[in-house]
């Protein structure tokens, strides 16, 4: 494993950084980046950004906006939030799983007095609230994941800026997204500052790897192109935003494996246009989905043989083909 230094405060620079990081560094090697963001609200790559977020109040606390390559939900970066990135290589077939690729993770906290557990799909929590929201992205046998740390947040801010999901809130059984997170902070064996509590996640890593700590360092012709993906996608807004055609058709329903909402534009009983949003996860691009439909008759028996060969697991995850055909038509 290789550390990557990345200092940039940047919210749309470190997006890059981390996606040309995890699809163009050598292969052989496992990488670990940790960063901070000023403030911004990072979406899933499946979502509705109009949707996730509180625009009045972004616009009016200068909040960025920016869309990462992988699922799940939105949620919130500022200067007391570190987050890690952890690249490495998988054997057997491709499929999301936080399970062994976040020990490393949960040991190195342990050591801080952290006691922390692998929580439902995602989460890392601590005494039963949120500290960390984990993602994945697969690709060529490469993953990506990586994950908050709620370090010392403003959690009122938090609160106003994302629009969370009623049915999300209750399904865990509380009343706010305030009431469910929490700063880690206060239950550190030592008050440190967020770069010192950088520095000692980074060793206890590499410890529990049983590595000393090795930077892997860029080239100058690689930042350059870490510039290109910052410059000509993540601060774009057709990549953070991204049109929204109109559709007659609408729905939504929360799975165990995430939710997912159905948009389509039916003409003559055909579906001309659909787009899938959500906060699910999945190793294929939803845009395949979306694509295959365009074009067919909007009739339960027409779509059910249209899907019946899709692996529809590997873009949501735990869910059946009567499940999304019903979801189509409800």
């Amino acid at each position: 494993m290789k550390y990557i230094e990345n200092l940039s405060n940047n919210p749309w620079y470190n997006l890059a950084f981390e996606e040309y990081c995890f699809r163009n560094l050598p292969n052989d090697e496992d990488y670990v980046i940790l960063w901070i963001n000023d403030p911004a609200i990072i979406v899933g790559k499946n979502q509705n950004t109009v949707e996730e977020i509180n625009t009045e109040y972004v616009k009016e606390n200068g909040i960025k906006i920016v869309r990462r390559v992988t699922g799940g939900g939105a949620v919130y970066h500022d200067l007391g939030n570190l987050n890690f990135s952890i690249i490495t290589t998988i054997t057997g077939p491709e499929r999301i799983d936080f399970g062994q690729i976040n020990i490393p993770v949960l040991k190195s906290l342990e050591k801080l007095g952290i006691n922390a557990e692998l929580s439902g799909r995602n989460d890392l929590t601590l005494e039963g609230k949120k500290f960390s929201g984990i993602a994945q992205s697969v690709w060529k046998k490469r993953v990506l994941n990586h994950g908050t740390i709620l370090f010392d947040t403003d959690l009122t801010v938090l609160s106003k800026a994302l629009n969370v999901k009623k049915d999300k809130i209750e399904s865990k059984g509380v009343k706010s997204v305030k009431s469910r997170v929490t700063n880690i902070r206060p239950f550190l064996n030592e008050d440190v500052d967020i770069i010192t509590f950088k520095d000692l996640l980074l060793n206890n890593i590499f410890e529990f790897k049983e590595q000393e700590v090795k930077e892997y360092k860029l080239s100058q012709e690689q930042i350059d192109e870490i510039n290109k993906l910052f410059k000509e996608k993540y601060s774009t807004w057709e990549w953070n935003y991204g049109e929204s055609p109109e559709f007659n058709y609408k729905n939504y329903k929360r799975f165990s494996s995430g939710s997912i909402e159905v948009r389509l534009d039916i003409k003559n009983g055909v579906v001309v246009e659909a787009r899938i949003f959500g906060d699910f996860f999945g190793t294929e691009d939803v845009s395949k989905l979306e694509n295959l439909l365009v074009g067919n008759k909007y009739d339960k028996d027409e779509l059910t043989k249209l899907l019946i060969d899709i692996p529809l697991e590997k873009y949501f995850g735990n869910i059946t083909i009567e499940d999304f055909v019903n979801l189509l038509l409800e």
